[in-house]
């Protein structure tokens, strides 16, 4: 053994029987245990248990007396590959402009596509790093990037670049997604299946001879793109391996949720818009409905039926969407507080969502989400705190004293 994490007051998560996720009532079941350790070896988890048969080891040390043990947080939804920021269309959010007014008058994503075109990649790179080591240090040990905000052949391809070098030179867990359909851009105006063509004739197969992303994902919703151009690229991308994540139901009853279940979506995310029909379709499925409280909370939107997806029986994942424009934060720390208070999740059911279940969605479910032996050892170690309950209740408080990923100490706040 390497690293023993000793007299944990409480260990969170813990799973001798690896699940792939969880649903319904189970999700607010969580296993622990009190007066606890865990041991790492290189970079996984070889060992854990309570303080009476502790292993005696020569190993190094870490005392965790009076704060709890627990995976790291995973972001299963983010853009944070972007340039600059968007904060005068804050303002114009704060005097009543709408989402979708915004966007028709060339900001929200047409806005970030300008700036990231003028932006070097290894500018881009750089403001890309500064969030990735702003986020380790709030507890996140694995982490979903887009593109779309280049929507452009050769904007796209650089973004997956920059997310390929970040995968390469961080101590993250990431997966890319190729988002070339985030949004038309403003040359295509009016002529929006021909860039649906650019997409799927131009852009995807560039994109998979230099296997650059890992999942395909398209902006299905009103006024972005149509559930049969959506369909048209997911069938496109399924020709390369790359596997459907959707932005779905943000804005509409867009019909995003069935044309992500029928093409065997890993996740369908955003979810506002989602009734008896959508709940249907995903309990038929093993795709992951995927919570995002932060653009809600940013934006003014109405909540996600979440009691009404759990009580039928779904899973729910919980990401940060963490983006310029409609969510700028990746504190995952605060989408559990949204969920709790906004959302109406028990920490139990807020925790499972924000580990296991986005571990999942992002295909990491058999490396990540548990304290299970054999898994990645990306854990967090908290401040002294009471218990669970007090992560979501101290909702502005910084309360990750330690991140480990892959083994190794990374911080110690």
């Amino acid at each position: 053994m390497d690293l023993i994490i000793k007299n944990i007051k409480e260990l969170l998560m813990t799973e001798d029987k690896p699940r792939d996720f969880v649903a319904g009532a189970e999700m607010s079941v969580v296993n622990r245990i009190q007066n606890a350790w865990v041991a790492i070896e290189g970079e996984r988890i070889a060992g854990y248990g309570t303080m009476e048969n502790i292993p005696n080891t020569n190993c190094e040390e870490v005392d965790a007396s009076g704060k709890l043990v627990l995976p790291s947080f995973c972001d299963s939804h983010t853009h944070l590959v972007y340039a600059g920021s968007r904060e005068i269309e804050y303002t114009d959010k704060i005097r009543g402009l709408s989402y979708e007014e915004i966007a028709k008058r060339g900001g929200g994503i047409n806005n970030s596509a300008k700036k990231l075109r003028q932006t070097p990649e290894d500018e881009l790179y750089d403001q890309a790093l500064a969030r990735i080591n702003e986020i380790i240090s709030k507890g996140t040990g694995a982490v979903e990037i887009k593109s779309g905000y280049g929507l452009d052949p050769e904007s796209e391809l650089k973004m997956l670049r920059v997310i390929k070098k970040l995968k390469e030179t961080t101590a993250l867990q990431i997966k890319s997604t190729f988002l070339g359909a985030h949004s038309v851009p403003l040359e295509y105006k009016g002529r929006q299946s021909e860039y649906v063509d650019l997409v799927i004739n131009n852009m995807l197969p560039r994109v998979a001879e230099e296997g650059l992303a890992d999942f395909v994902d398209v902006f299905c919703d009103r006024g972005f793109f149509t559930v049969e151009e959506t369909d048209r690229i997911l069938i496109a991308a399924a020709k390369y391996g790359m596997i459907p994540k959707i932005h779905a139901n943000e804005l509409d009853f867009s019909g995003g949720i069935q044309i992500g279940v029928k093409n065997n979506a890993r996740s369908v995310d955003h979810l506002e818009f989602t009734g008896d029909k959508e709940i249907e379709a995903l309990l038929s499925s093993s795709t992951m409905p995927t919570i995002l409280p932060g653009a809600a909370f940013f934006l003014g939107m109405d909540w996600a039926p979440v009691r009404k997806m759990i009580e039928a029986g779904l899973p729910v994942a919980l990401a940060s969407d963490y983006n310029p424009g409609s969510s700028p934060s990746g504190d995952m720390k605060f989408i559990f507080s949204l969920a709790c208070i906004c959302l109406k999740m028990l920490p139990e059911e807020a925790l499972q969502a924000i580990t296991l279940n986005s571990a999942y969605a992002m295909g990491l479910e058999n490396d990540l989400g548990t304290i299970t032996i054999g898994k990645r050892a990306n854990l967090i170690i908290t401040k002294e705190i009471p218990g669970l309950e007090f992560l979501p209740y101290a909702y502005g408080s910084h309360l990750i004293d330690t991140t480990i990923l892959n083994g190794k100490l990374i911080t110690k706040n």
